[in-house]
């Protein structure tokens, strides 16, 4: 039969304990009561089974823990050495319970319960920290801050508070799962890591110098050179913006043209207008600049040698039109009516109402008569801008290098003929614009092309100046006028100033102190030469005298050569002999019959002699 289970010994008390939280050992006071150790009592042990040899059922209670048995085991010890017997001949006073998970070596081992007979056990120290008792919680009281440290993460390297606020001059230990360098292995911080070097020039740029005030150290010769290139290029801008002054007044003006004349009809323009002859001859002088040079040159045929058979004649493309100042559209059934057949019209006017008329104009065209050309209207100003940046004149083709003294890169433009018709004397308000002018125009031309236009004529100008300067002279010296009409002036006209016109044209230069004219009715400089010019039903703005010897002499650096250059006057007299040209003159008013004189008043005869026709080739 079993023993029956022996009472529990009186329970030990240690004279120090293990702190877990300071990783420290505590040393008890006597005054600690014996009941102060949280250690709960062990359960009876209910009774083995039957024993037998099987290696299985030798087993340790499972409700021993480690901590005890190992305590237990020393005490016994203890208590054997007293005795004089050895721990191998003590057996265990408690009955076995069968645990499958015990290993063979723990099942030998005696039971660390010895019998207590009130005889004091021997303290022996701790050797681990689990040989110590365990401290109680103490509960916390209200209010009360917890002193335990906070356990940060594994990878934070954020200060702990606790320890800079013991001491300010704590340095955090990194917590970077990286390995140390050696350099820095006594140090409580990691080292920080260099950023590779960008690539970018922009963002490794040398840092700023400091500079004084006014002081031009640290800046090279392009950055100076760039600065004096960008002041010149306001510069430009500046005067070009003053000197658009005269090119908004005509735009204004174009814009803001009554429609009486258009909503009338051509009925009126032909039957009623005040200047419905002048108004004939002009189209017709623009009609025969396009038939006479608009279509390409034809070449000379080769005498066929013997047994030669003779080439077809090739095949004309159709041509490419750009209109500089296509105004209202008012030319488009005379390019219609072309010697050669034209395939794109493009029109090009600063008046933004001026294309809006000229687009419903060629709608009409291309709703009441057979298939016309395309055409193309956009608003730009020729004169002041660089109309390479237009769509379709960039699709053409456009050399920027023309007039610069560079090789052309696609050996010119695309356009077969460039036309200003009434338009170009407004470039002339500077050198600036005139030139831009002239690069706008040979760049567009290619090798061959013409450029057609109608100006007015200088020499008429320069005469009537001449005439002015001769009469005043004559008055200074005691002469009388006899001529009322130069004594006739208009209101606001000063004085000293030349003009001349009749009922249906005027043109009057201001008299201007800082920039007298010229009694020999020369143009020096040949830019700037203002002046007003009013006709009846048409035009009331300024406009500028176009020295033609000096505008000849720079389109030649633009290697646009002149060709052709007649007086209104003269034109119809030249071309007498040509039946197409006359039989055009009697359908459009111009004479009654084929060869007949000129449907003009006098004071329509007058104003048409004021212009002239020129066409430059491009070489």
């Amino acid at each position: 039969m079993p023993e029956p289970p022996r009472a529990a010994p009186a329970r030990r008390r240690s004279s120090v304990a293990y702190d877990p939280a300071r990783d420290t050992f505590k040393e008890l006071p006597n005054t600690v009561p014996e009941d102060a150790i949280a250690e709960a009592d062990e359960e009876p042990a209910p009774p083995s089974t039957v024993v037998t040899s099987s290696p299985a059922n030798d087993r340790v209670p499972t409700d021993q823990t480690r901590k005890r048995r190992r305590s237990a085991s020393r005490d016994r010890e203890g208590k054997d050495r007293s005795d004089g017997k050895s721990p191998a001949h003590t057996k265990s006073p408690i009955s076995k319970k069968p645990k499958s998970s015990v290993s063979p070596s723990r099942r030998e081992r005696p039971s660390p319960r010895p019998s207590s007979n009130g005889v004091p056990l021997e303290k022996f120290p701790p050797r681990v920290p689990s040989d110590l008792p365990r401290i109680p919680l103490k509960p916390r009281e209200e209010g009360e801050v917890s002193t335990a440290r906070r356990v940060p993460p594994a990878y934070s390297r954020r200060p702990e508070p606790d320890d800079r606020r013991r001491n300010g001059d704590f340095r955090r230990r990194s917590r970077s799962p990286r390995r140390r360098s050696p350099n820095h292995y006594h140090s409580r911080r990691s080292p920080p890591r260099e950023r590779p070097r960008s690539p970018s020039p922009i963002r490794d740029s040398p840092p700023r110098e400091t500079i004084r005030p006014g002081g031009a150290r640290g800046r090279g010769r392009n950055v100076l050179a760039e600065q004096q290139r960008l002041a010149a290029e306001r510069e430009a801008k500046q005067a070009a913006q003053a000197n658009r002054g005269v090119q908004e007044v005509s735009n204004q003006f174009y814009n803001a043209r009554p429609e009486w004349v258009k909503e009338r009809g051509r009925d009126w323009r032909r039957n009623e207008s005040q200047i419905k002859g002048l108004r004939s001859f002009n189209n017709w002088v623009k009609s025969c600049l396009i038939h006479k040079f608009s279509a390409e040159e034809k070449q000379e045929v080769e005498e066929l040698g013997w047994g030669e058979e003779a080439k077809e004649p090739e095949e004309q493309k159709p041509l490419l039109v750009l209109d500089v100042g296509c105004g209202k559209g008012g030319d488009l059934g005379k390019w219609q009516q072309a010697p050669q057949k034209v395939g794109l019209y493009v029109g090009l006017d600063p008046a933004e109402t001026s294309i809006a008329q000229a687009r419903e104009r060629y709608q009409q065209m291309r709703r009441g008569r057979r298939p016309i050309f395309d055409a193309r209207f956009v608003p730009q100003d020729c004169f002041g801008a660089w109309i390479g940046d237009v769509g379709i004149v960039r699709e053409v083709g456009i050399d920027p290098n023309a007039g610069s003294g560079q090789p052309s890169r696609w050996g010119g433009g695309g356009f077969d003929v460039v036309a200003a018709m009434f338009t170009m004397h407004y470039a002339f308000e500077s050198e600036e614009k005139v030139r831009m002018m002239l690069r706008n125009v040979a760049g567009c031309l290619k090798k061959g092309g013409r450029f057609l236009g109608v100006v007015p004529n200088s020499d008429v100008s320069a005469e009537h100046i001449r005439k002015w300067f001769s009469e005043k002279k004559e008055k200074e010296c005691g002469g009388t006028d006899t001529d009322p009409k130069t004594n006739e002036r208009e209101e606001g006209e000063a004085e000293d100033s030349p003009s001349w016109g009749n009922s249906i044209y005027r043109v009057r230069f201001p008299s201007d102190p800082l920039r007298p004219l010229q009694a020999d009715g020369g143009f020096r400089p040949p830019f700037s030469w203002k002046y007003t010019y009013w006709m009846a039903e048409a035009v009331d703005v300024p406009e500028f005298v176009v020295p033609w010897e000096a505008f000849r002499a720079i389109a030649e650096g633009f290697n646009l050569e002149q060709r052709y250059r007649k007086p209104f006057p003269e034109i119809f007299e030249s071309e007498r002999g040509n039946s197409e040209l006359m039989q055009l003159a009697v359908r459009m008013g111009v004479t009654k019959f084929e060869g007949g004189p000129k449907n003009l008043s006098p004071e329509e005869e007058e104003a048409v002699g004021f212009y002239h026709a020129f066409c430059f080739v491009k070489v």
